[in-house]
């Protein structure tokens, strides 16, 4: 559907269009002054600039042709040409059925054309545990695809896995080097086709111990970096013992990151690796090489990406190093390749840190020039970092760098805290507590993080984000779960929804801010940006609590007043809901 100020911008474009004014000036927002107007529009100013006419008088004859309009009940000049436009209370009506009746979509209307979309995100590593810096990949890349998804394309969202090159061969020699602590180690290290034992022979603890260990060693021991290499090179070239004993290190780091994107609501379709685009290297570094699309340059193998206009030169794609090695970038480069084959997408998204724009550019330039995407097909939706007090990224106190796990443990923790003192869901059973301060939890983890525009940076407060006031998500929460304590109420009173009619000045706030919903799920989906759909879920909340505090609900002494207030509650809550889930948030019963 589309929304009031769309369809109201067609028509002042109309009005100007008929005045032989540029239908393009003719830009309709939402007014500055709401006690005026509901949207405005100033175009006749630059439009009266451009035709030597003033522009008073110029909105004055844009407003006779809108005079008489059934969905306004008012159109008015004000300062120096500013046109006023006043939504008629039937229409505004009619609006927010429209919405409370959409049980689908909450007023938010699908794209036009639906596409193949893969969005890649979280990056996580075998042995690795995730860190604060994992946590706005993967929070971004998941509302994006529940965005994307919900608007009607297919979506992939892909963990990228980490999981191949010289990572994999420390950890096999550092497992080797002290194989009498690890039962069943031997077994994969011997030469031969097996059969190699089922149980892993390493827990996520011995990857997470023994892999800085050896990363540190091999900066400083020649030999046993060669024995790394030699294992790396064996395992990539399909070494049984050393490829059974890797799935090992695979398996386990998956099921530690999977319990950790649980916690926070966040699921993958696709978990591939590294290692599922290295068999596609060989054949792919060949062909390019017989297109004449990379050159041999001292000693090694680039593609250069360099372009006309360029403000800076981008330095050339390594595709393969003067030791004959595959680099990251070939790797990501035989990844979109895979992807081009396996899921013929028409969008890739990849939210990473913008540091890492350069690489991008590189890898992109280059799969445009072989032919495994099209322009336009391959986008970094870059982010920012979440910083420490100082402006830095987050470190823990002692200056180190705060495992997931811990950040999660610390606000599910800090959520209990703040429910007791706000004593919310403290007389329901444990379990429900406890799922309950998990969905603070995450919800503040959440919207602190969505609420600010991907691309910029933002300071970590977890004090501020747990408030249950303000413009956080424990906040969003109370009130949907305040919405929901009032139909229950009335479920047991026997009353039901009915047609809705708007006629207070907060139930108008309440229908204008519902109709907007559609402009902001839309300018989400464009920009990639979910802080629009977080915007609008802050100001749904405020203005769903003016409502409940200016126009009594089940008090309201009218039957017909109390249907049509109940079914524009329930409309809120329902696009309060849809809203929080594209977040990735899940609001609770009761507290």
């Amino acid at each position: 559907m589309t929304d009031l100020r769309t369809e109201l911008g067609e028509a002042v474009a109309a009005a100007f269009a008929a005045e032989g004014v540029d239908a393009g000036l003719a830009r309709v927002t939402v007014s500055d002054r709401p006690d005026l107007a509901d949207f405005q529009s100033n175009g006749a100013l630059a439009a009266a600039k451009a035709l030597k006419l003033n522009p008073r008088e110029l909105a004055t004859r844009v407003a006779a042709r809108l005079d008489g309009d059934p969905r306004l009940s008012a159109v008015e000049i004000a300062g120096p040409g500013f046109v006023n436009l006043k939504v008629a209370e039937a229409t505004l009506a009619n609006r927010a059925q429209v919405v409370a009746d959409d049980a689908a979509m909450a007023g938010a209307s699908p794209v036009a054309e639906p596409r193949r979309v893969i969005i890649d995100f979280a990056g996580p590593n075998v042995a690795k545990p995730m860190h604060v810096g994992h946590l706005r990949s993967s929070i971004i890349g998941e509302s994006l695809k529940r965005l994307f998804r919900f608007r009607g394309d297919t979506v992939w969202g892909d963990a990228h896995f980490g999981d191949w090159g010289f990572q994999m061969g420390l950890l096999i020699v550092a497992v080797g080097d002290e194989a009498d602590q690890h039962p069943g180690a031997n077994a994969f290290l011997a030469e031969g086709d097996g059969p190699f034992p089922h149980e892993s022979p390493v827990t996520l603890e011995d990857l997470e111990r023994l892999y800085p260990q050896a990363a540190a060693k091999a900066k400083e021991d020649t030999a046993f970096r060669d024995r790394a290499r030699k294992a790396t090179a064996e395992l990539q070239a399909g070494r049984p013992g050393y490829r059974a004993l890797w799935r090992h290190f695979v398996a386990v780091s998956r099921t530690a990151l999977e319990r950790e994107f649980a916690a926070l609501g966040v699921t993958f379709d696709l978990w591939n690796g590294e290692s599922d685009a290295d068999p596609l290297i060989p054949a792919m570094v060949e062909e390019i090489k017989s297109k004449g699309l990379a050159e041999f340059d001292q000693g090694a193998w680039i593609i250069r990406v360099v372009e006309e206009g360029d403000k800076r030169e981008l330095p050339p794609l390594l595709l393969v190093s003067s030791e004959g090695s595959a680099m990251y970038g070939t790797t990501d480069l035989a990844t979109i390749l895979q992807r081009r084959r396996e899921q013929d997408f028409e969008l890739v998204l990849y939210c990473v840190d913008a540091r890492q724009a350069d690489h991008f550019e590189q890898v992109f330039r280059a799969a445009y020039k072989c032919g495994y995407a099209r322009p336009g097909q391959l986008e970094h939706a870059a982010n920012g970092t979440m910083n420490g007090a100082d402006g830095k990224p987050f470190k823990t106190r002692a200056g180190g760098v705060l495992k997931l796990h811990d950040l999660i443990t610390q606000a599910r923790d800090k959520a209990r805290e703040r429910l007791r003192e706000a004593e919310l869901g403290t007389d329901l059973p444990a379990v429900e507590f406890e799922d309950i301060a998990a969905k603070v939890a995450v919800a503040a983890l959440k919207f602190a993080d969505l609420s600010n525009n991907r691309t910029t940076s933002y300071v970590f407060d977890l004090d501020r984000f747990m408030s249950f006031e303000g413009k956080t998500g424990p906040y969003l929460l109370y009130q949907a779960v305040r919405i929901k304590s009032l139909l229950r109420k009335a479920e047991a009173q026997g009353v039901l929804p009915g047609p809705i009619v708007i006629a207070e000045p907060a139930e108008r706030e309440l229908a204008l801010t519902l109709d907007a919903f559609d402009a902001a799920v839309s300018d989400a989906y464009d920009r990639r940006a979910p802080h629009a759909v977080a915007e609008h879920a802050y100001r749904l909340a405020q203005s769903f609590s003016k409502f409940y505090a200016a126009c009594p609900v089940l008090a309201a002494g009218e039957p017909a007043t109390v249907g049509s207030r109940l079914a524009l509650s329930k409309a809120a809550l329902d696009q309060l809901e849809t809203a929080l889930r594209l977040l990735g948030i899940d609001a609770p019963e009761r507290m």
